[in-house]
């Protein structure tokens, strides 16, 4: 027994030593480099993928700013090396991770996380720069894109059947399970399974609180009226949302929603409730649209961080409402964009830009309207940007003459 106590004991001085000199690498290689700084200089030389995440360009929709006489402007995330914002969180949230020696690369260990998919790409992206296995868990009713996407960035990629969060076999339990099971063998401790657990840790919002709300600041001269944007873990609109209240006095945020999703009704009613929850009109487990990545109709930790108590016991929202966005307005949207700008975007920015161009038509011209461009249409080929799948489901893919369609 003595023998098997010394042999703890060394195994676990080994760890923290391999710890204590890890942290100490990244904190000399941080301080040359700056390569989580969302200020750095664009003409350095990135050091590895790390270093492309994250200033990506506002660009002007010029179509939508035309109509309205205000400026509305699409934050280009798509450009991020992985294709999305969650790079930003991907990155973020590992290196917090490798300063709290829950991760130490080239040890085995492995990331695992559920998702809808981008995240995914992210995580395993990012795993696969820094020394990590990656294990994704993701809802079988999404673009197959992704998963191949995944495959082809190195991670594993488990396909179930979606179903309620509260249910064991909901994709994220999964993926927290097989995270806390990930390792027990392993005799030196080393290998570790971490499961990131996006929709309820708060540093996903922390993330864009210090990157996305800072660059759109610098970037506009902070100058913005009103941000717009959708919510799936709740993190990008809740870090960008406190950020620009706390530096732009009388800056509005708003959440762009899609059908399906409660998150509309509770920010402007205070209730949880859709259309689509009524009884006999439920046609999928999550939420009832053709959207992908963003509505719930449950509150995460990252969107409650959006909500204050008030003293009658109730709470209020820091979001000034919210637009109810349906999927012929999606649709339309992003065929529109495509003919009229040249944006190939996803769904979820299809939503922001629906959201976007009804807040500038009830201001009316000279302001400055800010949202986030997620992904490409790239990641949606086989289902939101399938034409054939599209007018099955009933919706119009024509681009539109004007619009007008948008009520």
């Amino acid at each position: 027994m003595a023998l098997d106590n010394k042999a703890h004991v060394c195994v676990a001085a080994t760890v923290l030593a391999a710890a204590a000199c890890y942290q100490a690498w990244r904190l000399v290689r941080n301080s040359d480099t700056g390569a989580t700084d969302s200020t750095k200089n664009s003409t350095t030389i990135a050091r590895g993928v790390a270093g492309l995440i994250g200033n990506t360009p506002l660009v002007r929709i010029n179509s939508l700013s035309d109509a309205t006489g205000c400026e509305i402007l699409g934050k280009a995330e798509f450009l991020n090396p992985g294709g999305s914002s969650k790079d930003r969180i991907a990155l973020y949230l590992i290196e917090r991770a490798e300063e709290a020696a829950q991760l130490i690369p080239h040890t085995g260990s492995c990331i695992f996380e559920g998702t809808s998919g981008s995240t995914g790409i992210s995580l395993s992206m990012v795993a696969r720069a820094k020394g990590y296995l990656c294990h994704i868990v993701m809802p079988n009713d999404q673009a197959i894109e992704k998963a191949q996407l995944l495959e082809r960035h190195g991670a594993t990629v488990e396909r179930v059947a979606p179903c309620s969060i509260v249910d064991r076999n909901n994709f994220v339990n999964i993926a927290r399970r097989e995270a806390e099971e990930f390792g027990k063998d392993d005799q030196t401790g080393m290998k570790r399974g971490y499961f990131v657990n996006q929709f309820e840790n708060p540093l996903n919002s922390e993330a864009h609180y210090k990157t996305t709300g800072p660059e759109i600041y610098r970037q506009t001269n902070g100058r913005v009226d009103v941000f717009v944007h959708g919510s799936g873990t709740g993190g990008t609109i809740a870090g960008v949302t406190h950020y620009l209240k706390r530096k732009i006095p009388g800056v509005k945020s708003y959440l762009a929603d899609p059908q399906g999703s409660g998150l509309a009704n509770k920010v402007n009613h205070g209730v949880m409730f859709a259309e689509t929850e009524r009884e006999g009109t439920r046609r999928r487990q999550q939420v009832d649209t053709l959207v992908e990545g963003v509505g719930l109709n449950r509150l995460t930790r990252n969107f409650a961080n959006l909500l204050r108590p008030t003293p009658d016991g109730n709470s209020k929202c820091l979001l000034d409402g919210a637009i109810s966005v349906s999927d012929n307005d999606a649709v339309r949207m992003s065929r529109w964009l495509m003919a009229r700008d040249g944006l190939f975007i996803g769904s979820s920015g299809a939503i922001n830009c629906v959201a976007a161009l009804s807040i500038a038509r009830k201001l009316g011209p000279g302001h400055t309207i800010v949202t986030i461009l997620a992904d490409s249409g790239q990641r949606h080929l086989t289902k939101f940007w399938n034409d054939s799948a599209m007018t099955a489901l009933g919706h119009d893919v024509t681009a539109p003459q004007s619009l007008e369609v948008f009520g």
